[in-house]
């Protein structure tokens, strides 16, 4: 072997780490990506270390030429993010991005699993006064939460807990990273804060309302197309009916027929 950390078909390790956390759809561990390069690669031992020290290295090197990403370690793992600096540009890209339609009472649901997990539903509603089953599911439709097992309470109830999902979202490797609520009570009481919290709240109001008119039009659209439809096969049916009856032929005698004319036009 030409060097500790090279193939014998010259590929190099670092490209190969590379490769791995590009193509990995989730964020994949050191842990991982060590075994997947031992078993197939018996001339070559490394650590989890040296996976970690490699990764730091293509970092420095992405940063020498410029480039817009980097590896960042989230949720227990490797995965490549766009470096901060060009994240207002994202934010317009991805201005339609799901997530932003999450609802006031959404966001509050999901702060309180964040913060209380594993959490029950009825604990849940405990804590919002209100009956939060909707809510929940949708946070789990986006992946955001999951059920974590069953509590030893009567009927067993499901346990709600963040997923690795949540943390890639909100870049942070771990719940431990999420701010301590004594840092949001002080963060809530500046008056700069607050101000801006109220402009968030208006907009997040306004955006809900102009979903539900959507919702609202949504459905007088298709009332209207399924009236319409209705109509537009109605007319069809009467017009093959009428040809249908020009088209019976008559078991009168032409003779007949004459008479019957000369009889209308008498009368």
């Amino acid at each position: 072997m030409k060097n500790d950390y090279e193939f014998i078909d010259g590929t190099r390790l670092s490209s190969v780490i590379e490769a791995l956390i590009f193509a990995s759809d989730e964020p994949i561990p050191a842990s991982k990506v060590r075994e997947i390069i031992v078993e197939n690669e018996e001339q070559i031992e490394i650590t989890e270390e040296t996976v970690q020290d490699f990764v730091d290295k293509l970092n420095q090197r992405y940063d020498e030429n410029g480039l817009s990403f980097r590896i960042q370690q989230l949720g227990g793992g490797f995965t490549f993010v766009t470096q901060s600096k060009y994240h207002y540009w994202l934010s317009v890209f991805q201005h339609e991005n799901a997530y932003r339609k999450l609802s006031q009472s959404a966001i509050e649901s999901l702060a309180i699993v964040a913060y209380r997990q594993p959490i029950t539903k009825p604990e849940v509603d405990q804590i919002r006064g209100v009956d939060s089953g909707y809510i929940l599911r949708q946070l789990m439709e986006k992946a955001l939460i999951e059920v974590g097992g069953r509590a030893d309470s009567p009927g067993k109830p499901l346990l709600y807990k963040t997923t690795k999902h949540f943390l890639r979202h909100f870049g942070i490797n771990s719940v431990d990273e999420l701010p301590k609520p004594r840092e949001i009570d002080e963060i809530l009481k500046d008056d700069d804060m607050a101000e801006h919290r109220q402009l968030l709240m208006e907009r997040q109001l306004m955006m809900d309302e102009m979903e539900d008119a959507e919702e609202e039009k949504s459905k007088e659209d298709l009332a209207e197309e399924i009236f319409e439809e209705f109509e537009t096969k109605k007319a069809q049916r009467e017009e093959v009916k009428e040809q249908e009856e020009e088209e019976i032929p008559s078991n009168k005698t032409e003779e007949e027929q004459q008479d019957d004319e000369i009889t209308n036009e008498e009368e």
